[in-house]
């Protein structure tokens, strides 16, 4: 738990130290990938040191992550240009991935099914309590300081953790006949992987979607893949067998963990936009008011957990419980306004919280119980896997609906007299960007280029534009949740092995 939440923490706390990094470095360009090299590097070490795990045991990979992280930290704190620094973060994410797909795992190692809910919603738990520290966390150190503390603070926490794994934790065994790598499979999996997310992070955001190195890695990316399974379904040893699929209870807990992972991600994201442009709030505040979310979270998990264990383990019936409510808040959300207040956002993200959360336990010991042992690093990999895919894919598909139609918004609800007291380019900007709700200075500007007269009222079509956008998108999200609960109805429910 200790490990996991250093290496979770560094997902969050880097995002309130980017304004002074940017100033520091340069690369404002750039400034995205200091996230996303982590998340990319991180994601695509899952499943291939989950496997591995299986053949070679948990330890030497578990301390072999915290020292590749350490060194990572170490190396990003003494970054002198943003392109070292997202080369370093993405040495960091190696580590951060190796430890956090071996947090799930370790906990099926060490207790069997009926006891491993209670112990899964713990994990998870550190896991959400991560995301509430870290921005308040990293923008504290910045402050007081410096933004290179950030990473230098992981020694003093991860150096003990390293030394106690090297004493205390247990070596584990493994069932795996053969040792040879699928040295193919990896790169290919790699290869995938990173294509897909490097795509979905440039994809209307650095290149148009239809631009050549966007299409060019999507493209790159279907083909690895089929080449992937193709190899994968025809090599002695892969590292991710194709036979984990064919289990029932595995293939639709993937499915639903995808869904849900579409849903939550949109959520992170997208509720600061709407405190802070519909709302008015401040970019510190937005950020702060997505604790309750994530408070939500806690609870749900560490409640499942509990659950799970004491009361014979139905993992379907909380599963189909975890979603209607996470749809039930997502539904809620999908109905604010501007004139919604603050309050009842606060209440709608805690209630979508917690059956997010609820979920996180449930599925992750519904794939466990359903593998054998020699197949459990590999199996609780891929649950943590497609859950990050889909959030991937849930912030570029719903980034992009959302922009399209808060411009078909915005041109449908402005009146033809507020067209015509608007300078066509600064109506033209403001539809591909509602810079002027969030930036105060973009506001300034916007009031400088038209009468007074005119700044309120364009404000006001700008936030009703913005939040029924906004709301669009948390149906879609609802959808996703709702086709999770649908598969999860089909689920069957084997008795949690107490071995």
């Amino acid at each position: 738990m200790l490990a996991l939440f250093v290496a979770s923490l560094d997902q969050t706390v880097v995002g309130t130290a980017i304004p002074r990094i940017v100033a520091d470095l340069g690369g404002f360009d750039r400034f995205t990938w200091i996230t996303s090299a982590y998340i990319v590097a991180s994601t695509t070490a899952v499943p291939i040191v989950g496997r591995l795990s299986d053949m070679y045991g948990r330890k030497v990979f578990y301390i072999g992550g915290i020292v590749v992280f350490l060194v990572g930290s170490v190396l990003s704190g003494f970054s002198q240009s943003m392109n070292q620094l997202i080369a370093f973060r993405a040495i960091q994410g190696l580590g951060g991935g190796t430890m956090m797909a071996l947090a799930f795992v370790t906990v099926g190692d060490l207790f069997p099914p009926a006891d491993r809910g209670k112990y899964q919603g713990f994990v998870a738990a550190v896991f959400g309590l991560s995301s509430v520290i870290g921005p308040t966390l990293g923008g504290f150190i910045t402050d007081t300081l410096s933004w290179n503390w950030i990473f230098f603070i992981n020694l003093p926490i991860g150096i003990p953790v390293a030394i106690l794994f090297v004493l205390f934790f247990p070596s584990g065994r493994q069932n795996v006949a053969s040792r040879r790598l699928d040295v193919v499979g990896m790169s290919l999996l790699v290869l995938s992987v990173s294509s897909l997310l490097v795509a979905l992070s440039w994809g209307g955001v650095q290149y148009a979607w239809a631009s050549v190195q966007v299409v060019g890695l999507l493209i790159a990316a279907v083909a690895s893949t089929a080449t992937f399974v193709f190899v994968e379904l025809r090599i002695a040893n892969p590292i991710m067998p194709m036979g984990i699929y064919r289990d029932r209870v595995v293939g639709l807990s993937l499915i639903a963990v995808f869904c849900t992972g579409f849903g939550m991600f949109g959520g992170i994201v997208f509720i600061p936009l709407f405190f802070q442009g519909v709302l008015g709030a401040s970019a510190t505040s937005s950020g702060s008011f997505l604790t309750p979310m994530m408070l939500g979270m806690v609870f749900g998990a560490t409640i499942s957990g509990q659950t799970l264990s004491r009361l014979g383990g139905h993992y379907r019936t909380q599963g189909l419980i975890g979603l209607g409510i996470m749809a039930t808040g997502m539904f809620l959300l999908s109905g604010m306004t501007e004139t919604t207040s603050f309050g009842q956002v606060v209440v709608y993200l805690v209630i979508t919280g917690f059956g997010i959360g609820t979920t996180f336990p449930t599925f992750t010991i519904a794939v466990q119980n359903a593998v054998p042992y020699s197949q459990l690093g590999v199996v609780t990999a891929a649950n943590q896997f497609y859950r990050s895919i889909g959030g991937a894919l849930g912030l570029a598909i719903l980034g992009s609906i959302m922009a399209r139609r808060f411009a078909d918004g915005l041109d449908a609800k402005i009146s033809p007299n507020l067209r015509e007291s608007v300078p066509a380019e600064t109506l033209a900007g403001m539809s591909n960007n509602p810079q002027a709700l969030v930036n105060p200075d973009a506001l300034e500007e916007f009031r400088e280029s038209v009468s007074p007269e005119v700044v309120d009222q364009l404000l006001d079509v700008l936030r009703s534009s913005l939040a029924t956008a906004i709301g669009d998108l948390f149906l879609i999200a609802m959808a996703t949740a709702l086709v999770a609960l649908v598969v999860t109805a089909f689920l069957k429910e084997t008795p949690l092995r107490d071995k």
